[in-house]
C-alpha cells in the first residue's frame, strides 16, 4: 500500500448561498490547495462538515475532487458514523470511486469499548479491500480516546490500517506499526520532529506553502528551520481556532475570495469580533492588505 504522507488538507465543503453543495467551488478549492502546498486533501471530514452531508453528497463531492485533481495528489475519503452498518455502506460506496485512502472516524456518542471499536474498524476494512485506512483519533469530539497501545493493536490485527490521524495532542508520539499524521495544526512540526509522516491539517488552506516548507525541512533533517517556520504561523493557528472548526477557516477563505463561506446548521458564521480577529491575523501575516482586501 502506498504511504500516506505530507501536507494533507482537511478540505472544507463549499456551499452555495442557498446551502446547496457547490461542486464547482469544491473543484476550484481543491485545485488551489494542490497548487499551493498540499500533497493531498481529505474530502468529507470533520472540517468538511461531514455530519451535515448526505451520503449522496459525499459521493458527488469525492467524485468531483478526484476528477479535478486526478493523480496530481492524494485524495482521501472521510467515512464513518456511530453506526457500523452505515459506516460500511459509506466505505463501500466511496471505494468504488477509488480514493487513495479512507479516513475513518471513531464512533461517537454510543461509546463502544475496545472490542467494539476493533470490530467496527475490521468491518470497514473488510469492504475497503486493498484501500488503506487511516483511523481518526479525536477524543475532543467523540468522547473516546484510543491510546497508542490500542492503535498499534489495530494496525497489527487489521493489515489495511496503516496510519492514525492523531488529534490527541497529549499522545503525539510513535505508534508501533502505524504512520502518525498530526491531527492539529499546532502539533504538526512536533509530529514531524518525532518521525511522523505528515499531517491532516486546516491552516494549510491558508498557509499551505509554508506548511509544505515545514514538512520538507523536517524530512531533510533541518529541524531548526522547521521550528522557526512553525513559530511564524502560531498567530494563524490561533486565529483559526477562535471558534469551532470549520467556522474560522471558512471565514478566512471567504475573506481571501476563495469560497463564499456558507455553513450548514448547527454551524453558524463567525461573529463580528471573531471575523475581526481572523482578518487581523491574515493582515499581519501578509495575506491581506490593511482594510480587508485580499493580497
Amino acid at each position: 500500500m502506498a504511504r500516506i504522507e505530507g501536507v494533507i488538507t482537511a478540505m472544507v465543503t463549499p456551499f452555495t448561498t442557498e446551502g446547496d453543495l457547490d461542486l464547482d467551488g469544491a473543484r476550484r478549492l481543491a485545485r488551489h490547495l494542490i497548487d499551493n502546498g498540499s500533497h493531498g486533501v481529505v474530502v468529507a471530514g470533520t472540517t468538511g462538515e461531514a455530519p451535515t452531508l448526505t451520503d449522496e453528497e459525499r459521493l458527488h463531492l469525492l467524485a468531483a475532487v478526484r476528477d479535478e485533481i486526478g493523480d496530481r495528489a492524494t485524495v482521501i475519503a472521510g467515512v464513518g458514523t456511530n453506526d457500523t452498518r452505515h459506516s460500511v455502506e459509506q466505505a463501500r460506496d466511496a471505494c468504488l470511486l477509488e480514493p487513495d485512502a479512507l479516513l475513518v472516524t471513531t464512533p461517537y456518542y454510543n461509546k463502544p469499548n475496545q472490542a467494539g471499536l476493533r470490530a467496527h474498524f475490521k468491518s470497514i476494512a473488510h469492504v475497503a479491500g486493498e484501500i488503506p485506512i487511516i483511523v481518526y483519533n479525536i477524543p475532543s469530539r467523540v468522547v473516546i480516546n484510543m491510546p497508542p497501545e490500542f492503535l498499534a493493536d489495530l494496525g497489527s490485527t487489521i493489515p489495511s490500517v496503516v496510519a492514525v490521524k492523531q488529534a490527541n495532542d497529549d499522545d503525539i508520539g510513535p505508534v508501533d506499526g502505524l504512520d502518525v499524521l498530526a491531527g492539529n495544526d499546532n502539533v504538526f512540526a512536533r509530529c514531524m520532529a518525532m518521525g511522523g509522516a505528515g499531517g491532516i491539517l486546516v491552516a494549510s488552506h491558508i498557509v499551505g506553502a509554508e506548511m509544505r516548507q515545514i514538512y520538507e525541512s523536517a524530512v531533510s533533517g533541518d529541524a531548526e528551520h522547521a521550528r522557526t517556520l512553525d513559530a511564524g504561523l502560531e498567530a494563524v493557528y490561533a486565529a483559526l481556532n477562535i471558534a469551532p472548526n470549520p467556522i474560522p477557516v471558512k471565514a478566512a477563505l471567504e475573506m481571501l475570495g476563495l469560497i463564499d463561506g456558507g455553513l450548514r446548521l448547527p454551524m453558524v458564521p463567525a461573529s463580528q469580533s471573531e471575523r475581526t480577529a481572523i482578518r487581523t491575523a491574515l493582515e499581519r501575516h501578509g495575506l491581506m492588505l490593511a482594510g480587508g482586501a485580499a493580497k
